[in-house]
């Protein structure tokens, strides 16, 4: 059994555990992930030391808007089984501490960005998390629509990356871009269906809760279709070729053969989390084909 010094609320590793929490690790490492594929696909190489001043200013670009979103959502995340344990939402960080946190890191990551890689790069990442947190949040309760809206700063990471090494927003930078936002809309829709109880009573408007299943499914096979020949666009201009292209030709066909069974009623909850899966699979794979793709040339 933990002894009562474990449990209290200023043992040190708890408290840091709460405030690594604030940042959703989880997303934040996805993003690094992107962001480093960005990197990784641009013409020239970056320095060790460059590369990781890319990566700890995103680290905290990133984390900053996920307090932020925390911080802004912390009365509903008490309304939600999936983030009622959040540490705003229990209570275990005040909300004061985790405001200026937040603010902290978002200054830092403009610096490290800024200072350590260029200001385009320090430029589109304040742009993300500014219209992450003062747009797509507040929205989230106004209309579906926000999903869309959110999709465009979830989508900068890889974007990024690319620019890190360039200095330049290039056709290549923007269909990293464009396949990473077209992506999110069936992964978001997926997630609304297998939580839409939770957005309901958090009073978040989706597509499934506001205009129904049938239209969001229209919604996720739509945009799953038009994944296919935006990722097939890295062949086109000159970055992939055709391992690269069976790869993403195989994963987009697999998104759009799961996003159409939502069509059938009795495999809705069955659908979502199939599509779900899918959509996790998606992106890592595609990456891995697009790396051996290019050591294959």
């Amino acid at each position: 059994m933990s002894s009562a010094s474990e449990l209290t609320p200023e043992n040190p590793a708890k408290v840091w555990r709460d405030y690594f929490e604030l940042t959703k690790p989880r997303i934040t490492l996805f993003c690094l992930l992107m962001t480093l594929g960005g990197a990784a696909m641009a013409p020239q190489q970056m320095p060790i030391f460059k590369l990781f001043l890319m990566l700890a200013g995103t680290a905290m670009s990133v984390g900053s808007a996920n307090a932020l979103n925390m911080y802004w959502e912390r009365e509903s995340d008490k309304l939600m089984k999936r983030t009622a344990r959040r540490p705003l939402a229990t209570g275990r960080i005040s909300a004061q501490r985790a405001l200026a946190f937040a603010i902290v890191m978002g200054i830092a990551s403009v610096v490290v960005l800024g200072l350590g890689v260029n200001w385009l790069t320090s430029g589109l990442s304040l742009f993300a998390l500014l219209s992450y947190v003062f747009v797509y949040t507040p929205m989230k309760r106004m209309t579906p629509h926000a999903l869309l809206v959110g999709a465009v700063p979830g989508a900068i990471p890889p974007l990024l990356g690319w620019t890190s090494v360039t200095n330049e927003i290039t056709l290549p930078g923007v269909v990293l871009f464009g396949i990473l936002l077209i992506w999110q809309i069936p992964h978001f829709i997926a997630i609304s269906v297998n939580h839409s109880e939770d957005y309901k009573n958090a009073g978040i408007k989706t597509w499934p809760g506001e205009r129904g299943l049938r239209p969001a499914t229209v919604q996720a096979l739509s945009y799953s279709i038009a994944l296919v020949p935006v990722s097939l666009l890295l062949m086109k201009i000159g970055i992939a070729s055709y391992f690269y292209g069976l790869t993403a030709f195989a994963l987009g066909s697999w998104m759009v053969f799961l996003s159409a069974r939502g069509f059938n009623p009795t495999k809705h909850t069955r659908w979502a989390r199939q599509l779900f899966f899918a959509s996790l699979v998606y992106l890592p794979v595609l990456t891995v084909g697009l790396t051996i793709d290019r050591l294959l040339k």
